[in-house]
């Protein structure tokens, strides 16, 4: 009876250096995706043809990153010090605490997705009315989410329910989804699975027919055509935002089949297919990092990566990546990423029995989610003899979340928080002295050096505000900063009208 593919197990114990190196490059990869990305955001393959050609490296002298760095770095910190005990109570306490408090950077907190939560978060709103903003299916979740994949190793369903606990301060719906793709295709290829399961792993967590879901499969199932046929089948022509989590994840999950997880393939791919590619590079790269290791990574891109200066998120000054990513390896070697892991943590062949449904008879154990035939075959028009024609792929499936560890650090005095009859004039800070930089993209750079205050010192474990419904649903766009530090309103900006390349 034939045996169906399926995520691989947590690495051993006694893989801790291969675990690292898988850590370090999909973190650095992210990082790195991020700063070769960040110059073709916003742009149609046309108009980068027209500036560089075809990019195959850094095009400006200093490569910056972006707000998906410093919020990746957000998370991993945030996801290091309270592991599988992760609640929105700690989420939304670290976004008041490092980031709504403060004075903000020049770039004021990130795009949209970000502008509206902080909003909400200064006017009282608790989570998860917080994510109540236009702009909650944004990609905002899925550029902070390999951290979470990262802690989880081998363990998709853990990473895609800890990813939606950060999420329920800042997203909803394809938001959520688009972030849990990724966090479990990271997980899985933190395994070194091959392409076919990290893509099928990715697909599990997430409903069937969520627009996240179909955008992926639209996008693996053309890959092996290339970037113009991936492009064709996820973009929304004529759309003016191009940070929409279904398109921007479909578009990085293209890029890495079409490159059969190569990074240097795949990021590069992402990049030239323009749209939101700061993100679609960036989250690419975290997929190929994690499946190859930072040796995967060529030197002269990560040699210019260097501590975040905190041009978006001050509070994070001075963290390099891949000090995040050694902190998440240490956390879940410390225990606090193994509750309930058994089950989901050890491979299981599921025989074919399973996928007719006889799950009892096969002894497999738990709830598991078997991707129908018709994905498989999608996958190896994608990947020629990644799956056999014919079989189904099965991986976890979402199932009760873990057990926590019982001991938790004691709760420190609430700090007060607004209310909602508020004036929200009164709650913002004052503009920075410093000016707008004037290159697209923003919000982080590669200087090395730079010193800062770690936010995980002194973290408050607050109490909710008052829930309400925000004054942000239905209402008008956040400030006129643009979307990502762009320094412009993407209103005001060409909208995608070729919806091709």
């Amino acid at each position: 009876m034939a045996s169906t593919a399926c995520t691989p197990p947590a690495p051993a114990p006694g893989d801790a250096a291969g675990l690292r190196e898988r850590a370090r490059g999909a973190l650095l990869g992210l990082a790195v995706g991020d700063a070769l990305g960040a110059p073709a955001e916003n742009l149609r393959p046309s108009e980068i043809r027209a500036r560089w050609g075809r990019i195959t490296g850094y095009v400006s002298e200093q490569p910056y990153g972006t707000d998906d760095t410093e919020y990746a770095i957000f998370s991993g910190l945030l996801l290091a010090r309270h592991g599988a005990a992760l609640t929105p109570e700690h989420v939304e306490a670290a976004w008041h605490e490092w980031i709504a408090d403060r004075a903000e950077g020049p770039f004021r907190g990130a795009g949209f997705s970000e502008r509206g939560t902080l909003e909400n978060l200064r006017r009282g709103l608790a989570a998860p009315i917080s994510a109540q903003h236009r702009h909650a299916w944004s990609d905002g979740l899925a550029m902070r989410a390999a951290p979470f994949g990262v802690f989880a190793a081998g363990r998709p369903a853990e990473a895609a329910r800890l990813v939606a606990v950060d999420g329920s301060v800042s997203h909803e719906g394809e938001g959520i989804y688009g972030g849990q793709a990724v966090a479990a295709g990271v997980a899985a290829a933190m395994t070194g699975a091959a392409v076919a399961v990290v893509i099928a792993a990715a697909l599990a967590v997430i409903p069937d027919d969520s627009w996240t879901a179909r955008s992926l499969r639209r996008a693996v199932s053309v890959a092996h055509r290339g970037e113009r046929a991936v492009r064709s089948a996820v973009v929304i022509g004529g759309y003016p935002w191009t940070d929409l989590a279904p398109e921007a994840v479909a578009l990085a999950f293209g890029a890495y089949a079409a490159a059969d997880g190569d990074f240097r393939e795949a990021v590069l791919t992402a990049v030239n297919m323009g749209r939101d590619a700061d993100t679609t590079a960036a989250v690419a790269g975290a997929l190929c990092g994690a499946g190859q290791g930072l040796s995967a990574i060529p030197p002269h891109w990560s040699a210019a990566i260097g501590p975040a200066r905190g041009r978006c998120l001050p509070s994070i000054t001075g963290h390099h990546v891949l000090d995040i990513a050694e902190l998440l390896v240490t956390a879940a070697e410390a225990g606090t990423g193994t509750a309930g892991a058994g089950a989901t943590g050890k491979r299981e062949v599921i025989p074919a029995a399973v996928a007719e449904g006889d799950a009892a008879e096969a002894g497999a154990a738990g709830k598991r989610e078997v991707i129908a035939t018709e994905t498989a075959a999608t996958l190896v028009a994608a990947l020629p003899g990644a799956v056999a024609e014919g079989e189904r792929v099965a991986v976890e499936d979402v199932v009760q979340p873990s057990s926590q560890p019982t001991e938790l650090p004691p709760p420190l005095p609430p700090t007060p928080r607004p209310t909602p009859t508020t004036r929200p004039t009164d709650l913002l800070p004052p503009p920075p002295p410093t000016p707008q930089p004037t290159e697209s993209g923003g919000g982080w750079a590669g200087d090395r050096g730079s010193a800062g205050r770690s936010p995980l010192v002194g973290d408050p474990n607050a109490g909710r505000a008052d829930s309400g419904r925000s004054s942000l649903v239905g209402a008008g766009r956040p400030d006129g900063e643009g979307c990502r530090g762009t320094g412009r309103s993407p209103l005001a900006g060409r909208s995608d009208s070729e919806g091709r390349p």
